[in-house]
Parts: structure tokens; C-alpha cells; sequence
């Protein structure tokens, strides 16, 4: 009975929403029309099922039992019932206290309300849940009113911008003007960065050449001086301060 109510509520949420689509002869029908790529033999359009589907024991749904019958038998389910619940007392997993028997009690009573008022409080229950599809019906048809009468003055508007054609193309001449001058500044900048790359490239390859001249030249200067001995270099010393004084001499 609760599950009912719970699944024609869900259903009227989802197909509450209004699909906006297409011309203002869409929303005077009631089907939704599909478009041609719709496959609705694979993927029908789901229905709002009016009962729940069936259960057993008042809370567990047939589907589980058919699903266990494929699998283990007619008495797989219970058999895993009986040996879930056996496992969950003897490890102390599910304790047994005196509260239990209120529970135990509980649903006695709610499942005697169920067979005594379950009709009454189904058909009350029903009407609220008929009232308020009633109530999204009529909001939905407002709403698709008010959708049809955009579209026609939004109609009516554009019969009027008609009149504005010569002065949309001259608005459109000016943005392309100011395309084509956004479009020149910056194949501009293209170029100026462009050029700044390759003339950084330049410098670089310069000043790599000029540390490679240097390098090697100290290197050369480092290997001569390393291929000089110390009497070499005091032989040098001697004839260079020789040097010094005949130029003196002679000065």
C-alpha cells in the first residue's frame, strides 16, 4: 500500500517536468513527438506503473526470489534466510534483547491495521496522490500556455525586426571592419614577436661563439704556460728583463 503511494509519487515528479521542444504545435499535444534517431524498440518510454510489483512477506520483492531460484532452487532464499540468521546469533553479530519483542509486536500491529484499514487508508492515500497529479497537470498546462504565447510574440517580434535589415548590415559591415583591423594588429604582434625570437637567437648564437673563441684561447694560453718548465720560465724572465734594459739603454 505505502509502496504504491511512494511509486506514483516518484513517477509524477519525473513526469512532471515539461519537454520544451520545437513550434507552438508541440506543446498543444500530448504525446512528446520523437525525433528520428529515437529507437523506442530498444529504449521505450518508461510507463508509471499504477501497483507496485509483487513482494512476499509484506517487504521482500518477488524479483529476489525468482533471482535465487535460477541459482540455488525454491529453497535457496530461505535456506539463506535461515542460515544468515543462525550465523548472526551464534557470533553474537544480532544480540536478542528484550526490546525485540516490542518490535516483534510492532509489526503484529501494523500488520493488522494493514488487513483491517488497509483499503480505506489505500483509497484516501490515492485520492491526495490524484489531487496533486491533478494539481501538476494543471501547472503543467499553464506553463505550456504561457510557452505558446512566448513564441508567438517572440514571432511577432521578429516580423518587426524585418524592418531593421539595412541597418543590421551596416552593423555587420562595421564588425567585419573591426575584424579585419583586430585581425591586422594582431598578425602585427605575430610578426614583432616573431622577430624578437629570431633576433634573440642571433645574440645568442653570437655570444656562444665569442665564449667559445674565449674559452679556447684560454685554453691555449693554460696549456703553453703548463708546457713551460720553472727554468723555461726564469730563462724568459732573465732575457725579457735583458730586453728591458738594452731598450733602455738605448732610449
Amino acid at each position: 500500500m505505502l509502496s504504491r503511494v511512494a511509486f506514483r509519487k516518484a513517477f509524477q515528479l519525473k513526469s512532471a517536468v515539461p519537454s520544451v521542444i520545437g513550434s507552438s504545435k508541440l506543446y498543444s499535444s500530448s504525446a512528446p513527438k520523437e525525433g528520428p534517431e529515437r529507437d523506442l524498440v530498444n529504449f521505450p518510454r518508461p510507463v508509471r506503473p499504477e501497483f507496485p510489483s509483487k513482494v512476499r512477506y509484506g517487504t521482500v520483492p518477488e524479483e529476489w526470489f525468482e533471482f535465487f531460484y535460477k541459482k540455488t532452487g525454491v529453497t535457496g532464499p530461505y535456506v539463506l534466510a535461515g542460515g544468515l540468521t543462525t550465523y548472526f546469533l551464534s557470533k553474537e553479530i544480532w544480540v536478542i534483547e528484550h526490546d525485540f519483542y516490542f518490535l516483534v509486536s510492532f509489526i503484529g500491529i501494523v500488520y493488522f491495521i494493514n488487513k483491517q484499514f488497509g483499503k480505506q487508508i489505500s483509497g484516501f492515500l490515492d485520492k491526495e496522490v490524484d489531487r496533486t497529479e491533478e494539481e501538476w497537470n494543471s501547472g503543467r498546462a499553464e506553463q505550456l500556455k504561457s510557452l505558446a504565447d512566448g513564441i508567438k510574440n517572440e514571432e511577432v517580434a521578429q516580423w518587426r525586426a524585418d524592418g531593421q535589415e539595412l541597418l543590421l548590415a551596416a552593423k555587420k559591415e562595421n564588425v567585419l571592419m573591426q575584424l579585419e583591423a583586430s585581425y591586422r594588429e594582431r598578425a602585427m604582434q605575430v610578426y614583432s614577436e616573431v622577430k624578437k625570437r629570431l633576433d634573440f637567437q642571433v645574440e645568442k648564437q653570437r655570444i656562444d661563439q665569442m665564449i667559445a673563441q674565449k674559452h679556447m684561447v684560454q685554453w691555449v694560453v693554460s696549456n703553453v704556460l703548463k708546457s713551460l718548465s720553472a727554468t723555461q720560465e726564469k730563462e724568459n724572465i732573465k732575457k725579457c728583463l735583458s730586453d728591458l734594459q738594452a731598450l733602455a739603454a738605448k732610449a
